[in-house]
């Protein structure tokens, strides 16, 4: 397949998205920016072109989509028994890094939402992204525009890495502002659920739904958002996460190190700013790769997926990182971090 290239930089016409919405309209897949990650998107009516997301990244079809949407009013085309909850999560935070999860009326095939009986919405704040949507008159399907397992792709290079020649077009635009897919609030049941956290924390969303829990943990073997059974962006090298006071990690994490570069292989470590001289001192030859200042989880989780395919460029063998736990998008970079790690922690 040959892949189309669409540049649009940040002061656009819609009309210049008009080849990339007939894409979409035909049935065909397009890399998009969001302000979370570059997303693939599809007609989300559309079976077959769910089906063609799912093989474009080798992603398993029980793993649901989500749809993305460019006005407020989509949500009760596809949804049933919309709650009043649900309206005060888009008053607050749409448009926004936030996915709503919902009963689904007939409207939005099975192909699309993993075979569940709810359908996952958003509308995104990117105004290529809205502008997409609106112009090719569909309501856009999408995960993230990155081979399944690997980190979500960030920029439009990355999209490239991965998808050039497995999609009918890609736009080429600016880097995602947020770096980490949205929350999803599940209110499908009695009390909302976090399923998975992002850009808006809990502290965020429990002022306007007080009774908001986190869970992440898959429940009946069928995931009800994206990220929540497989493991998600890995890197080839093994990846551990330290777990402990801060002072005690640093330690840890040199030990780890050095043992691995004695044996001859490449190792990387992952920190806060604040800690990358401390490495570099002890070790000339090691990747020190510093996400941000410490408790600006923003920075972090804008650069952490970055890093992470940083570390296949490099052919890193074994990579230790800090936590970073602080600030409000802790929750999320850490959620990310250990499923790239597959639940590893030192």
């Amino acid at each position: 397949m040959k892949t189309q290239f669409f540049r649009i930089g940040s002061a656009f016409r819609e009309e210049e998205l008009e080849t990339a919405a007939e894409l979409i309209r035909q049935g065909g897949l397009v890399a998009f920016p969001t302000e979370t990650v570059y997303g693939l998107g599809a007609d989300a009516e559309n079976a077959h072109a769910a089906r063609k997301i799912y093989a474009a990244k080798g992603r398993p079809s029980d793993n649901p989509l989500i749809v993305h949407i460019c006005d407020v009013s989509q949500v009760f085309e596809i949804a049933d028994n919309v709650p009043e909850d649900a309206e005060r999560l888009w008053t607050a935070f749409w448009p926004g890094p936030l996915t709503i999860v919902l009963k689904k009326n007939g409207r939005i095939p099975i192909e699309t939402t993993g075979g569940l009986d709810t359908v996952a919405i958003r509308l995104p704040e990117n105004p290529v992204a809205k502008a997409l949507i609106r112009r090719s008159g569909k309501m856009i399907a999408a995960p993230s525009a990155n081979l399944s397992g690997k980190p979500s792709p960030t920029s439009a290079a990355h999209v490239i890495e991965d998808m050039d020649g497995r999609v009918d077009g890609i736009i080429i635009s600016e880097d995602c502002r947020v770096g980490l897919e949205s929350t999803i609030v599940d209110l499908s049941e009695e009390r909302p659920i976090v399923l998975r956290p992002g850009d808006i924390g809990m502290s965020a969303l429990r002022r306007v739904l007080p009774d908001a829990v986190l869970d992440t943990q898959l429940k009946g073997g069928h995931p009800k958002a994206p990220g929540m059974k497989y493991r998600h962006y890995a890197p080839r090298a093994e990846l551990y996460v330290t777990v402990g006071e801060r002072a005690v990690q640093q330690e840890k994490v040199f030990d780890a190190m050095h043992r691995l570069l004695e044996a001859g292989k490449k190792g990387a470590i992952l920190c806060v700013n604040e800690s990358v001289s401390i490495y570099r001192r002890k070790r000339k030859d090691l990747l020190v790769l510093g996400l941000g200042d410490k408790g600006d989880s923003r920075e972090i989780a804008r650069n952490l997926f970055g890093a992470l395919r940083r570390l296949d460029e490099e052919g890193i063998d074994l990579c230790v990182s800090e936590s970073f736990s602080e600030g409000e998008s802790g929750d999320a970079v850490m959620n990310r971090l250990l499923k790239a790690a597959g639940g590893k922690t030192i």
